[in-house]
C-alpha cells in the first residue's frame, strides 16, 4: 500500500479553489486499490474524519492574514510526520501543493529522508508575479520557491512552460521534475435552456443567450481586464462583454472605472460571481465567445473549463495558454488593435468554422486533459 500524504489545498470537500478542485476529483475517481489518500484541511479544530475513503485531518491554524497558509503548511506538514512515525508507515509520499514554505523545508526534509518519505511539490504558477501581493511578499514567494525546488524530490508541473521554467531558473539544484496537467470535462449541462433560474439570470443581467463574449477570472491585473476591455470598447462588435468576477468595488475596478470609462459602453456589464456550477456551466455554453487574458501561472481551470464548454475562445498568445488551447482557439497579443481586430473577424464566422473550432477545443481537453488521464497519471506515478 502506498500512502500519499496531500497538503496545501484547504481541503474536501471542495467548495472552492484549484487545488481544492483537483485534491477532489484525484480521490474521487482514484481507480487503484494500492494507494490510500490522507488529505490536510484548513480548520478551527483538529480532528480526523473519512470522506470518498479518504482519511482527511483537520488542522488547527490561527487567523493570522496571508502567514496563516504558510503556518497551515508547516502544521500540516508535522502532523504528517507525527501520523507516519506512530503509525510506522514505509515508502510513504508527501505532496506539498504550492510552495509557501521554502525557508522552513529543510529541517523536514531531513526528517523525511532519514523517514525513508519522498517530497513532491506541486510549484504551481509564477506566484510571485502576482499583483494582490506587495513586493516583500512577492520576494518572500521567489525565495521560497527556490528552496522548495531545492530539496523536492520531484517536482511534479501541471504546465509544460512551468516546467521549462523550472529546469531552466533553477538549473544549478538539478531539479527532477515531471508533467501531470490540470484536468477538465466536456460535458454538457443539466441546466435546460427554459430553465426558471437561468431566465431570472438573464432578465436581471440583461443577457440574451449566444449573443455576448465572455470573461470569467479572478478580478486582478495580470489577467488583463484593462486590456480586453480597452479592446472590446475599441471593437464593433454589437454583442455584450459578459464578466464574472469578484469586483466587489475594489480599488482595481474603481480604477479600471478612472481610465477605461466602460460604464458608457452599455455592451460592458459586470454581472458579479456565480457560484452555481450548473448555471456557470451553461452560461458558458451560451456564450458566443470566451475571452482569456490570463498571463500568470501553469495550465487555468477556467480556461479547461471554457475550452470544454465554449465554442470560440479568443486566447491571449503566451505560452501557457498556447499549449493548453493548440489549434483549439484563436490568438490576440497585448498590442494595440489586436484584439479589437480580432473580435471584428470573430463576429464574421461562419458556422461550419465555429463547430470546427469547438470540435477542435473539445478533443483537445478529451485527449490531454480529461480527468480519467489525470488521475490515472498520477496513480502511475505515485506507484512507480
Amino acid at each position: 500500500m502506498k500512502n500519499v500524504f496531500i497538503i496545501g489545498s484547504k481541503g474536501i470537500p471542495a467548495q472552492y479553489g484549484g487545488f481544492e478542485t483537483f485534491v477532489e476529483l484525484l480521490t474521487r475517481y482514484k481507480v487503484n486499490e494500492n494507494i490510500s489518500y490522507h488529505v490536510s484541511c484548513m480548520s478551527t479544530e483538529n480532528s480526523e474524519f473519512h470522506y470518498q475513503n479518504v482519511r482527511c485531518f483537520n488542522v488547527k491554524v490561527p487567523n493570522m492574514g496571508s502567514a496563516r497558509a504558510v503556518i497551515y503548511d508547516v502544521l500540516s506538514l508535522k502532523e504528517c510526520i507525527r501520523y507516519i512515525k506512530e503509525k510506522n508507515i514505509e515508502n510513504a509520499i508527501i505532496y506539498i501543493l504550492a510552495c509557501r514554505i521554502g525557508p522552513f523545508i529543510s529541517t523536514y526534509k531531513k526528517q523525511l529522508r532519514n523517514m525513508g518519505v519522498s517530497l513532491f511539490v506541486n510549484p504551481d504558477g509564477h506566484e510571485w508575479k502576482r499583483s494582490k501581493w506587495n513586493y516583500y511578499i512577492r520576494q518572500y514567494w521567489k525565495y521560497s520557491e527556490r528552496l522548495m525546488v531545492k530539496h523536492a524530490d520531484l517536482l511534479v508541473c501541471d504546465s509544460k512552460g512551468i516546467e521549462a521554467y523550472i529546469k531552466e531558473d533553477y538549473a544549478a539544484y538539478s531539479p527532477k521534475t515531471t508533467y501531470i496537467a490540470y484536468g477538465a470535462t466536456v460535458k454538457t449541462s443539466v441546466l435546460h435552456d427554459d430553465s426558471n433560474k437561468l431566465a431570472e439570470w438573464h432578465n436581471r443581467n440583461q443577457v440574451v443567450p449566444f449573443n455576448y463574449y465572455l470573461i470569467v477570472g479572478r478580478f486582478v491585473p495580470e489577467n488583463n481586464y484593462e486590456l480586453m476591455i480597452r479592446e472590446f470598447m475599441k471593437s464593433n462588435s454589437n454583442k455584450d462583454l459578459v464578466i464574472i468576477s469578484n469586483v466587489e468595488e475594489n480599488t482595481f475596478y474603481k480604477d479600471l472605472l478612472n481610465k477605461t470609462q466602460f460604464q458608457n459602453d452599455k455592451r460592458i456589464k459586470f454581472v458579479g460571481t456565480v457560484y452555481d456550477q450548473d448555471m456557470l456551466e451553461k452560461i458558458r455554453e451560451q456564450a458566443y465567445g470566451y475571452l482569456h487574458g490570463h498571463e500568470v501561472g501553469g495550465t487555468n481551470p477556467s480556461l479547461l473549463e471554457a475550452l470544454a464548454s465554449t465554442k470560440v475562445n479568443l486566447l491571449l498568445n503566451v505560452v501557457f495558454n498556447k499549449e493548453v488551447g493548440s489549434n483549439g482557439a484563436v490568438y490576440f497579443d497585448k498590442e494595440k488593435n489586436s484584439l479589437a481586430a480580432l473580435l471584428d473577424e470573430v463576429d464574421q464566422y461562419d458556422v461550419d468554422f465555429i463547430n470546427e473550432l469547438s470540435t477542435k477545443a473539445k478533443k483537445r481537453i478529451t485527449d490531454e486533459y480529461s480527468w480519467e488521464k489525470i488521475v490515472n497519471d498520477y496513480e502511475t506515478l505515485f506507484l512507480n
